[in-house]
């Protein structure tokens, strides 16, 4: 028989007291939090363990799916490797399952394995209780989760410290996590990759780890993979913007051309010379990532919630690479008043001062309106004569005196094919095409 502590589990439920009077500023969107959130526990007492307000977000959503948990294996006692298969339930997002993948094992094997534990322990006969009793390995594997997170100096626990703490647990994590060829050692080296070196410091630390995996795609390593269609007929261009981008200042090329002239098969044009070696040194080795900046903004509801996104992940990352790293952003004039709020930075304003550092290299590209006649010339600044105007550049780069010397002298004008480099490029897409399987007629 395994000891059994006299604590409820009710405070976990939504319909509890404990999570009934929800603070203002989670009701209302894009207004500001509060400017003092409480730390982590003050003491290893249960009530303080368990409260909302000792843990991340991500991290207390783990710990409210314990009820669930403990009724799938119709336990009376909530014991430690029903808190691990709450933290296995998350999505493939989680940072418990990045942590597993990046330390060579996975959520589902784990899962697994600690399934196959509960289902050899004792069962209640009838139905479950709603609250089970917190058991003795659940309140000790919870402690020491705290303990590493005194250790590692972060000030809300998370999902990384219960998972590095099941690895010590004598009840089933040892023996589960050893299955997998994994120690507390491994976890902690692979948590630190997935956090990037970060502390946690916020209650929504998760948005911050692997930005650039998440906000963008890397299309050099699609260029390698071949997913990308060959670009002909684009030479010209490609030399154009590699040419600026080996520049050493001045060196964030602007890709001005008509909607669907091609201005993206640019960007990947650069990125299969690159996954080649057909580039200057200055750029070899270097990797093309596409930023996508609806993902950026989607779902950031609280003021200064995109700005940390942007900033603290997505630019910290890039900053990190030291010049490993080219961003492409397609429509960049969208960057401008991107996630601005009421007394909110936008994406413009954030990227000026990496952009004037030289921290950060960038291709953009947005559309012109009006005819070819009298445009700029690939190697000309972006500017427009006679009748003809750029419009998203003008209306929202070059309003922007700041941002618009960023991109001064680097325009590169991606024209309209013309018949005979159109016929060409079919030519050369014709074979990729007939690879493609045809539609299968449904009857």
């Amino acid at each position: 028989m395994h000891a059994v502590l006299p604590v409820s589990l009710a405070l976990l439920s939504p319909r509890s007291p404990a999570l009934a009077s929800t603070p203002a500023w989670t009701a209302s969107p894009r207004i500001a939090r509060p400017a003092v959130m409480l730390a982590a526990p003050r003491d290893d007492s249960p009530s303080s363990l368990f409260s909302p307000e000792s843990w991340t977000e991500k991290g207390f959503d783990g710990v409210q799916r314990l009820p669930a948990a403990c009724r799938a294996a119709e336990a009376t006692t909530a014991e430690a490797e029903h808190l691990a298969l709450a933290f296995l339930s998350q999505d493939a997002d989680s940072v418990v399952a990045r942590t597993l993948s990046k330390a060579g094992s996975s959520a589902a094997s784990l899962k697994r394995q600690l399934e196959d534990f509960s289902a050899r322990q004792p069962k209640v006969k009838g139905a479950a209780p709603e609250q089970p009793s917190v058991g003795a390995s659940l309140l000790a594997l919870v402690r020491g989760a705290n303990n590493e997170r005194a250790a590692l100096g972060d000030e809300f626990l998370s999902g990384e410290h219960v998972l590095i703490a099941l690895a010590e647990e004598p009840r089933c994590g040892r023996a589960a996590l050893r299955a997998e060829g994994l120690d507390a050692a491994k976890l902690r080296t692979a948590a630190d990759e997935v956090r990037g070196g970060r502390k946690i410091s916020s209650k929504d630390p998760e948005a911050a780890y692997e930005a650039l995996e998440k906000y963008s795609r890397d299309l050099t390593a699609e260029a390698k993979a071949g997913r990308l269609d060959p670009v002909i007929g684009r030479d010209d261009e490609v030399r154009r913007a590699m040419t600026v981008l080996s520049r050493r200042t001045k060196n964030n090329p602007i890709l001005l051309g008509e909607p669907g002239v091609g201005k993206t098969a640019i960007a990947e044009g650069l990125a299969q010379r690159i996954a080649a070696g057909d580039v200057p040194e200055s750029l070899r080795g270097r990797r093309l990532l596409a930023l996508d900046m609806g993902a950026l903004v989607a779902g950031a509801k609280y003021r200064g919630e995109f700005e940390e996104r942007l900033k603290a992940s997505v630019l910290r990352e890039v900053t990190e690479a030291d010049g490993a790293i080219i961003l492409f952003i397609d429509e960049i004039h969208t960057v401008v008043g991107a996630g601005k709020a009421d007394g909110a930075m936008d994406a413009g304003n954030l990227l000026k001062p990496a952009l004037a550092r030289g921290q950060l290299r960038c291709i953009g590209a947005t559309a012109r309106r009006g005819g070819s006649e009298g445009a700029a010339s690939p190697s000309g600044p972006p500017l427009c004569a006679g009748a003809t105007t750029l419009d998203e550049y003008r209306q929202h780069i070059e309003k922007d005196a700041a941002l618009e010397r960023r991109f001064q002298q680097a325009a590169v004008f991606v024209a309209q094919p013309t018949v005979e480099a159109t016929t060409g490029i079919l030519r050369g897409l014709k074979e990729r095409c007939e690879q493609q399987p045809p539609p299968a007629a449904s009857h």
